[in-house]
C-alpha cells in the first residue's frame, strides 16, 4: 500500500457509533499514522483508540468480562505512547499563533521541539509494531457482540452518565476553589468522561447537550495546552532576558484566560449547564430503579438462571414486607427492602465460577463490585454477605463475612439472609409454580401461605430445612401451608409440616 493511498483514505461519516465501528477504526488509523505520524493522523488515531477504551470503561461496569480490561490496557498502551508526541504537534500550532517565525523564543521552543519530536515519533512507531493487532480483530468480534447485549440510550447508561456527572460537578466545585493548574485539568477529564458517555451510549442527550460538551472539553483542553507550554518553555530556559518571559507570559495567560472566562459563562450562575443535564437525568425512584437494572445486567452475564433469581428476588420482597418487623435503629434499617432484593438478584453469580459452595464465590464477585451512585461500600458489603448466606451454613459469630459488622447490622445481615434462603428454597425447583405468598402471624406461630406450595413434593423439603434460621431470628415455629385458591372467602388449608426445632435443623 503506498503512502498517498493510505494518507487519502476518507475521514468517518458524520454519523460514527458502535464499538466495532471504532474498533475497525483504530486499525485503519494505524495504517496511517505509521506513515509519518503527521499532526493529523496521530489526532485521529487518539480520537479512535479514546472512543474504544471509554466505549469499554462504560461496558465493563456492568459487563464483568476480562476481555474488557485486557482491550482497554491494549489501546492504553499505544494511546500514551503517542500522547507526548501530540503535545508536541500542539505545542508547535500554539507557537505559530503566538508568535512571528522569527522570534528568538519561538525558533528556540521549535529546534527543541523539532528534535524532541523525531525521537517520539521513533518510539511511537516501536509502540505500533508491538500493538497485537490480530488479538484486536478478535476483540472485535466477541466484544462488540457482548456489547449488543446492553441497549443505547437505556436507563442503565442514564445511570451511568449521571454518575459521571456527578463527578464532573464535583471537579468544577474543586477548580473554582483553588483554580490550580491540577484541578482545571482534572476538570477537564472529568467533563471528557461524562461526554463520552452521553456521546457514545446517549443519542438523545447527545444531540441535545453534545455541541456544548465538546466546547468546554475543547475550552479546557486548550487551558492544559498552554499550561504544557509554558512549563516547557521554562524547562529548556526558552527565555534569555526577562523582557521576552514577561512578553510570552502576559500572551499565554491572555489567552489562557479568555478560555477560563467562556468557560466559566457557560458553567457559573442562573446560566449554568449543571442543573440542565441533571434536570435530564434520573432522579428519586427512578434512580433506585436504574440502580437495580444495573445490577441486574450484571448480573445476567454469570448467573445462568437469571428469571429464576428474579423470582427469587419477587419473593423476598414480599416475605420483607409481610413479615414481623424487627426492632433496629434507623440506620440499621435504612435501604433494608432494597438490600435483599439486591441480593436475590445477584444469590447465584458465583455460579459461573463453580457450582458447589457458589455462595462463597458469589460473596467475593459482589464484594469487589464498586458502590454505584447513591450507595456506599458498607451497603455492597451488606449485599454481599446477605447473598453469601442463602444457602450452606447457617450464619455463624466470627466468620468473615460477618466480622466488620457491628453488632445491630450483623443481626439485619442474618434476617434478611433468613428471608433470602426461604425465597430462594421457594423457587428451589426453578419452576416459578409459587409466586405469591401471603403471612400472618396466630398464637405465637408464623403462618406462610404460598400459591402453588405442594406439601408432599420434594420442594417441601427443602422450604422445611430453609425456613430454619428465620425461626431462630423470630423465636418462633414458622408453618408453610397451600393457599387456597379462594383464599379472600376462605381460610387457607393448613399444611401437615410441623415446624422443625432448631436442633432437627441443624442436623438436616
Amino acid at each position: 500500500m503506498s503512502a498517498a493511498s493510505v494518507l487519502a483514505r476518507p475521514k468517518p461519516a458524520a454519523r460514527q457509533h458502535g464499538l466495532a465501528f471504532w474498533m475497525d477504526r483504530v486499525l485503519e488509523e494505524c495504517d496511517r499514522a505509521s506513515v509519518e505520524f503527521a499532526a493529523d493522523p496521530v489526532h485521529d488515531l487518539r480520537v479512535a483508540l479514546r472512543r474504544c477504551r471509554s466505549m469499554a470503561d462504560g461496558l465493563m461496569a456492568m459487563d464483568p468480562d476480562p476481555s474488557w480490561k485486557q482491550m482497554k490496557k491494549s489501546g492504553r498502551l499505544l494511546f500514551r505512547s503517542l500522547g507526548e508526541l501530540r503535545d508536541v504537534q500542539i505545542m508547535e500550532e500554539w507557537i505559530g499563533k503566538l508568535a512571528s517565525s522569527d522570534d528568538p523564543v519561538a525558533m528556540r521552543l521549535l529546534q527543541y521541539l523539532a528534535a524532541r519530536g523525531a525521537h517520539l515519533k521513533q518510539q511511537a512507531a516501536e509502540a505500533l509494531h508491538a500493538f497485537d493487532q490480530k488479538q484486536w480483530k478478535r476483540w472485535i468480534r466477541s466484544l462488540s457482540r457482548r456489547a449488543a447485549r446492553i441497549r443505547s440510550g437505556s436507563l442503565i447508561f442514564q445511570h451511568l452518565a449521571l454518575e459521571r456527572w456527578s463527578e464532573a460537578q464535583a471537579l468544577h466545585q474543586k477548580a473554582l476553589r483553588n483554580r490550580s493548574q491540577v484541578a482545571f485539568h482534572s476538570l477537564r477529564i472529568g467533563i471528557k468522561r461524562f461526554r463520552y458517555i452521553v456521546e457514545n451510549f446517549l443519542p438523545e442527550q447527545h444531540q441535545k447537550w453534545g455541541g456544548d460538551l465538546k466546547e468546554l472539553q475543547d475550552l479546557l483542553g486548550e487551558v492544559h495546552d498552554l499550561d504544557i507550554l509554558w512549563a516547557t518553555a521554562l524547562q529548556i530556559e526558552a527565555f534569555t532576558e526577562p523582557e521576552s518571559r514577561s512578553r510570552w507570559r502576559a500572551r499565554i495567560q491572555d489567552e489562557r484566560s479568555r478560555r477560563i472566562h467562556r468557560y466559566k459563562s457557560k458553567m457559573v450562575g442562573p446560566a449554568s449547564l449543571w442543573p440542565v443535564w441533571r434536570a435530564q437525568l434520573p432522579s428519586g425512584k427512578q434512580q433506585d430503579a436504574a440502580t437495580l437494572a444495573r445490577l441486574k445486567l450484571w448480573a445476567s452475564f454469570l448467573d445462568p438462571d437469571l428469571r429464576h433469581s428474579t423470582r427469587v428476588a419477587q419473593l423476598a420482597v414480599q416475605l420483607y414486607d409481610r413479615l414481623p418487623a424487627r426492632p433496629a435503629p434507623a440506620s440499621v434499617t435504612a435501604g433494608e427492602r432494597e438490600i435483599v432484593r439486591a441480593a436475590s438478584l445477584l444469590h447465584d453469580v458465583g455460579r459461573l465460577q463453580k457450582e458447589k459452595n457458589h455462595q462463597k464465590a458469589t460473596y467475593r464477585l459482589i464484594g469487589r463490585l464498586k458502590a454505584p451512585l447513591g450507595w456506599n461500600t458498607a451497603k455492597v458489603r451488606m449485599v454481599a454477605a446477605v447473598a453469601r448466606y442463602h444457602r450452606g451454613a447457617l450464619p455463624r459469630a466470627g466468620q468473615k463475612a460477618l466480622a466488620d459488622f457491628l453488632p445491630a447490622q450483623r443481626q439485619a445481615v442474618i434476617r434478611l439472609a433468613g428471608i433470602l434462603r426461604l425465597a430462594n428454597a421457594l423457587d428451589g425447583d426453578h419452576s416459578g409454580r409459587i409466586r405469591r405468598i401471603a403471612v400472618e402471624e396466630t398464637n405465637g406461630v408464623i403462618l406462610l401461605s404460598a400459591e402453588g406450595y405442594e406439601p408432599k413434593d420434594r420442594l417441601a423439603e427443602e422450604i422445611a430445612a430453609a425456613r430454619h434460621l428465620l425461626e431462630i431470628v423470630y423465636r418462633r415455629p414458622l408453618l408453610v401451608r397451600a393457599m387456597d385458591p379462594n383464599r379472600r372467602s376462605r381460610k387457607p388449608v393448613i399444611s401437615r409440616h410441623r415446624a422443625l426445632g432448631p436442633q432437627l435443623v441443624r442436623r438436616s
